[in-house]
């Protein structure tokens, strides 16, 4: 790699290494290092005198003659540890202090140490390092922040379009990011304790689908070579699981990567993580119930309490939770009935509120956009939003008491939905007539309504599906809720992003090719015979180096007069 586009600390890193290849020492150890103790178990558990190994970053340095400090950071927290020369260097040979520890070893490299456990005067839990050695060197310094004389804090990395495309250095250097994502595995592990504990089966369904169904919504399109079809990302794994419940299984969840090709903003991603589950022999108010116990449990299983700070908001997820139908919400928040509107009335209705619409929109779409503008932003507090219009939910089945709607809810919390529960639609006969009428909308001009009809889906509720209802929850969002985050890019560990543009790496130069680089960067041009002197290099070396030069197309020479100029291309 040419070292024209690296920084000093960088060039002086990779120096490093080959200082440290020179004294015998590996930068890049393959062997195991027997780690016996980690940062937090040694303060939780604190032996005076205790032998112990750890392992991790280093992460500050301070050093003082013969004697200095450090931290070392691991998986879980820092450790102070303090460098003695003659305890690390018991005979005369004080290198491996004055030379590896003091010259050799940068922020950020991953070091394994020995030692044993006190305390400082201070009363510091620390390690006496008794040996260390280099794990992994670090070749780009990590962007720490700095502390003043007043508490102000500089050159914090923040910048949110960093910290997204480099979590890796996110992680390090902001330790409260990593507090987010053990929330969100607490999150999910607690899930699955209450589905397992309820004797519910975990599942796996394709994420690459012939039909992109379960959901409407605008889907991903990849080709398959072998077969020479069209396949679509998953958008939703309703369909597959309901098979499920069609073949025998009682209750199967799923945690499931969907797709959508759709606008990103700060609650929405284009790749994003669904839990679904599909219970028999359940209908949508057994899984409203079923649905408080989850979230109440897994918010104290999160944060210790029901309750969640979300910006300015305090939610408690405590159950039970109030219900609304979608009717009356509109009606409280509007002034408009929806109930037995045409098409018409609710486009012109929609238009009144001066809510976008257009003329594709079929019934459902139209509702579902009055909703939104006006209604959805209203609960803060988790709500059931049920009973919502038969066009809005072609995969629910129709309300046992009123026949133009279906039993379905959608929770609401701080203004968003978190969730989606049906009872179930297992009529083949009326699912079939249902997705008729999408491929109506979809030929209308709707871009989320479904497209195809799935015809093997029909063919399981044929030979017979039971009583079921089915729940979806945004874990992504949920996560945001309990972690108190306002974008989901901040609970995404590699949110989508643009590409990110990198400047081609040149050809690795050798040294007499470098040397005659270096010196033409400080000169626009030069003639030939006046660099040639400048290098100080041998006839032979000078012309390997300008013929390697010519060869990669860095430096062109051309005749001006009676003068060879030299110029980099």
């Amino acid at each position: 790699m040419s070292t024209a586009s690296l920084s000093d600390q960088e060039i002086l890193r990779r120096e490093t290494l080959e200082k440290l290849r020179e004294y015998g020492i590996d930068p890049y150890p393959a062997a195991l290092y027997p780690v016996s103790h980690k940062a937090l178990e040694i303060k939780e558990n604190y032996k005076e005198g205790e032998k112990v190994i750890v392992a991790g970053r280093l992460m500050r340095r301070k050093i003082q003659g013969k004697a200095s400090f450090g931290d070392l950071q691991d998986s879980t927290g820092r450790i102070q540890l303090y460098f003695n020369r003659d305890e690390i260097c018991e005979g005369e040979d004080k290198s491996m202090y004055n030379d590896v520890f003091k010259k050799m070893l940068h922020l950020g490299d991953f070091i394994g140490v020995e030692g044993t456990l006190f305390k400082t005067q201070v009363g510091e839990i620390s390690i006496m390092v008794k040996e260390f050695k280099m794990l992994s060197k670090s070749l780009k310094p990590l962007p720490l922040p700095k502390t003043d004389s007043e508490g102000n804090v500089h050159d914090a990395f923040t910048d949110p379009e960093q910290r997204y495309r480099q979590r890796y250095v996110d992680l390090v250097v902001n330790p409260q990011v990593k507090e987010i994502f053990v929330k969100r595995t607490k999150l999910f592990n607690a899930m699955r304790q209450f589905f397992n504990d309820a004797g519910y089966m975990e599942v796996e369904t394709p994420i690459l689908q012939p039909i992109a169904g379960g959901a409407a919504a605008r889907p991903f399109v990849t080709h398959h070579n072998a077969l020479d079809i069209p396949l679509y990302m998953r958008i939703a794994n309703e369909l597959y699981l309901k098979r499920l419940i069609a073949g025998g299984f009682d209750g199967v969840y799923e945690f499931s990567k969907n797709f959508r090709n759709e606008g990103m903003d700060r609650t929405h991603n284009p790749e994003f993580t669904a839990m679904e589950i599909y219970v028999s022999y359940k209908d949508y108010n057994w899984m409203m119930e079923f649905t408080e116990q989850l979230l109440e449990h897994c918010a104290i299983a999160v944060n210790g309490t029901t309750e969640a700070t979300f910006g300015k908001h305090k939610v408690d997820f405590k159950a039970p939770y109030k219900r609304i139908t979608m009717r009356d919400s509109i009606l409280e928040f509007t002034g408009f009935d929806i109930y037995e509107k045409s098409e018409d009335e609710l486009r012109a209705a929609a238009k009144s509120m001066k809510i976008e619409v257009d003329e594709t929109m079929g019934k459902g779409k139209l509702i579902d956009e009055i909703f939104g503008e006006k209604c959805e932003g209203n609960y803060i507090q988790p709500t059931f939003i049920i009973d919502y219009p038969k066009e809005m939910s072609p995969l629910c089945k129709e309300h046992r008491e009123n026949p133009d709607l279906t039993e379905r809810f959608e929770l609401m919390v701080c203004g968003k939905e978190i969730a989606n529960a049906y009872s179930e639609l297992n009529d083949p006969i009326e699912q079939r007539a249902r997705f008729e009428e999408q491929v109506k909308l979809a030929k209308k001009g709707d871009d989320e309504a479904g497209e195809f009809i799935d015809q093997d889906f029909l063919r399981s509720l044929e030979y017979g599906m039971p009583p079921t209802s089915g729940l979806g929850i945004g874990m992504d969002r949920l996560v945001m809720y309990l972690t108190d985050n306002q974008s989901i890019q901040e609970v995404l560990f590699f949110p989508q992003m643009r590409v990110e543009k990198f400047e081609e790496a040149g050809p690795e130069l050798k040294e007499n090719e470098q040397l005659i680089i270096d010196i033409l960067q400080k000169e626009e041009k030069m003639d030939l015979n006046v660099l040639k002197e400048k290098t100080g290099l041998s006839n032979k070396q000078w012309d390997k180096g300008l013929k390697g030069l010519r060869k990669h197309d860095l430096i062109k020479v051309e005749k001006i007069g009676e003068e060879l100029i030299v110029q980099q291309s």
